[in-house]
């Protein structure tokens, strides 16, 4: 990373950075590009490609439609009812 590149960070970003701190930043870029590069130097060629590093299983099941409950028992325990439809006390005015 150059002197030039951090200065255009400090204008997008609205920072100011002292000497000291653009060399921190220098020094720390110039890391990880020698981490990179350590990086790249590994033979992957016989390794397979992932996209997760835990294998991933969907367990699928029929779509089906069902109803469980009739809509007279699920409302039986129902202070009042109207036509099929619960009635609640109003709340806004």
């Amino acid at each position: 990373m150059e002197r030039d590149t951090i200065r255009r960070l400090e204008l997008l970003n609205q920072l100011r950075l002292t000497d000291s701190q653009k060399d921190d930043v220098m020094a720390f870029f110039a890391k990880r590009e020698d981490d990179l590069k350590a990086l790249e130097k590994i033979d992957t060629a016989e390794t397979e490609r992932m996209v997760h590093v835990m294998p991933i299983m969907t367990v699928v099941r029929e779509d089906t439609v069902s109803q469980n409950f009739s809509r007279e028992a699920l409302q039986a325990g129902a202070p009042e009812t109207d036509e099929g439809y619960w009635c609640v006390p109003k709340v806004v005015e």
